[in-house]
């Protein structure tokens, strides 16, 4: 009894880990979103159903199926992942965020999860000796099965995911699972023991050679990858483009960074409007910047004498700032979340600037009434709040620009907005004070003449509030999300998405 209470212990803890690790095989491609959550979510109980009944049938009719099969069958569905990721996601791109995140998990992951959800009855079926018991034997099975998941999802998300790559837990997690079903077959004392044992080594052995093949990733052309890291939040690289000398950094599908290297500036243009911050408040001095990058903002505010404190939610970029962007802190450098870090600051800044794009998307909780109100707190009079939202000027998703507009227009009385380009798609650069937000238009200075230039209308009377308890921008980025996707396939490399 307490070997079978041991496998359902293990095999709990593998489908929370295989479902955990399906974000950072999906996510690179259609970015980490709700939808993406939803769908591997779905797809695990999906596979968990039909497993709960494949393996109570399979368990009654068919004496010949055992468990150390079932398990062998979970260990070679967990190793053949990293060899369909690509093709399954090249496959369904055409799918769409919400479609092809679903149909990639659906392919992916339903397989080695109905395995491992069959485990449960077969348990069951072999730890039952009296029918009296039964009630009590399903029960225990299913609730160790439970302290499994939970084992796991700790064990993944505290400590396994900060130290190894995700390929590396996928293969180890399937190498597990071969050793558990062989010993798993000794165990059951079936018969032909020997010959399992050898299918069993044979496919070990397989496995093995494997993950020798993905374990080194193919090179993608025109572009090296200078350095990579998978954090908690994603998986962060470095790369050059060495067609046109630029350097990247990317958090999954996200530029998060661009850097002409040949001229030392940044190609993402809005930060060439927040740089001209000073030009509304020639006299300020210390300034908040949320959301690092590659340091180029707080850079620029460094040349104009404003001292700027940081705040980076992701370690990995942070490190890759400062070791391949030449990022130097120039305040305080902390790393967490925004909104726990910001309740800790106890100064007042001139500027506040918000910069927390990722992926297509922003990080919801970040653009909530309640966060934005505990920034207003921390402006000193007449300080600006700079906000960056990329999205559309009409059609769907453009109201998830009108709501940041209201949102905001709720807490500062003067609020002004810039785009970069005028297109369909663009950055939104919304400037928030409760201080006039002053242009002189007579100004021969052609950046403040562009800036008028690039004004652009909000009716205040449009839109809806962005607050904690009622936050649907999720649902409004859907179509950013996917033209982001799609701006990053023409102009980078389709293979840079694929681990």
């Amino acid at each position: 009894m307490p070997v079978l209470y041991a496998t359902v212990t293990m095999t709990g803890a593998a489908v929370m880990i295989l479902e955990l690790l399906g974000t950072r095989i999906i996510g690179p491609f259609y970015g980490v979103s709700l939808y993406v959550w939803a769908s591997l979510i779905a797809v695990t109980l999906i596979a968990l159903a039909l497993g709960y009944f494949l393996g109570g049938y399979l368990a009654d009719r068919f004496a010949t199926v055992r468990l150390s099969h079932v398990i062998l069958t979970a260990a070679l569905g967990t190793a053949v992942i990293p060899l369909l990721t690509s093709p399954v996601l090249r496959l369904t791109d055409s799918f769409g965020l919400r479609g092809g995140a679903f149909a990639s998990a659906l392919v992916l992951f339903t397989f080695p999860l109905t395995a491992l959800a069959m485990v449960g009855p077969y348990v069951i079926k072999r730890a039952t000796h009296d029918l009296r018991g039964v009630g009590t034997v399903a029960g225990s099975v299913y609730a160790v099965s439970t302290v499994g998941s939970v084992a796991g999802t700790l064990l993944l998300g505290f400590y396994l995911l900060p130290l190894f790559g995700t390929k590396t837990i996928l293969i180890a997690l399937s190498l597990l699972l071969a050793v558990l079903a062989l010993l798993v077959a000794w165990y059951e004392h079936a018969a032909g023991a020997k010959a399992k044992t050898l299918v069993a080594t044979a496919m070990m052995l397989g496995i093995l050679t494997m993950s020798g093949l993905v374990a080194a990733p193919k090179p993608v052309e025109g572009f090296r990858v200078r350095s990579e890291a998978e954090s908690l939040y994603g998986w962060v690289r470095v790369v050059d483009d060495e067609r046109n000398g630029y350097r990247l950094m990317l958090s999954d599908a996200s530029v998060i960074s661009a850097v002409d290297l040949r001229l030392n500036r940044s190609l993402l243009n809005y930060q060439q409007v927040l740089g001209l911050l000073p030009v509304f408040r020639p006299h300020a001095s210390e300034a908040l910047l949320i959301g690092l990058g590659g340091g180029h903002v707080a850079r620029d505010l460094r040349s104009k004498g404003i001292v700027t404190d940081t705040i980076e939610i992701d370690q990995a970029v942070a490190d890759a700032a400062r070791t391949l962007f030449h990022f130097e802190p120039t305040g305080r450098f902390l790393v967490g979340d925004a909104r726990y870090e910001i309740k800790h600051l106890n100064q007042r800044y001139d500027l506040i600037i918000h910069d927390c794009f990722t992926g297509g998307t922003e990080p919801t909780h970040l653009l909530a009434r309640e966060m934005l109100d505990e920034l207003r707190g921390l402006l000193r009079e007449g300080g600006i709040l700079a906000l960056n939202y990329v999205g559309f000027q009409t059609g769907e998703g453009s109201d998830a620009v009108t709501a940041v507009y209201r949102t905001l227009k709720s807490l500062f009385p003067h609020l002004r907005v810039f785009i970069t380009e005028k297109t369909e798609f663009t950055d939104f650069v919304f400037l928030a004070s409760n201080q006039p937000i002053a242009l002189d238009t007579s100004s021969q200075d052609r950046r403040i003449h562009w800036l008028i230039d690039h004004e652009h209308r909000i009716s205040d009377t449009d839109g809806f509030l962005i607050t904690d308890d009622y936050n649907p921008m999720e649902s409004r980025q859907v179509r950013k999300s996917e033209a982001y996707r799609k701006l990053f396939l023409e102009r980078i490399a389709f293979d840079l998405l694929l681990r």
